[in-house]
């Protein structure tokens, strides 16, 4: 069993900075690839970025691709996601999200490959 906890969510200006942290526990962790999503309201939640389970491998929607960046510390059972060059259109509740099959050596890209969700963390972005 994982437990994710988002944090670092808040109010920001276009073209400003945030950066999302997800905490995980259970010794697993570090088998595990993670993906941010996000969904905005009336829209379908969408994948941002992940990461496989060593770092190696990153997956970037196009939307984010270039001002965003995903990385995690095993260590500390961390996943962060680093976001510059904020736009409105960022806007949503973003989630932390694990998929446990372990050591995989693709990045999942689907909703329903990811097993484990945090509850999420509000990002808004004013024009």
């Amino acid at each position: 069993q994982v437990q994710l906890v988002e944090s670092g969510g808040g109010l920001v200006q276009a073209g400003g900075s945030l950066r999302l942290s997800c905490a995980a526990s259970g010794r697993t962790f570090s088998s595990y690839a993670m993906g941010w999503f996000r969904q905005a309201p009336g829209k379908e939640r969408e994948l941002v970025a992940a990461i496989s389970w060593s770092g190696g491998l990153t997956y970037y929607a196009d939307s984010v691709r270039g001002r965003f960046t995903i990385s995690r510390d095993n260590a500390k059972n961390l996943v962060y996601l680093q976001m510059n060059s904020l736009k409105p259109e960022d806007t949503a509740v973003y989630y932390c999200a694990a998929d446990s099959a372990p050591h995989s050596i693709v990045v999942a890209k689907r909703e329903y490959e990811y097993d484990y969700w945090g509850q999420g963390t509000q990002v808004t972005v004013s024009s």
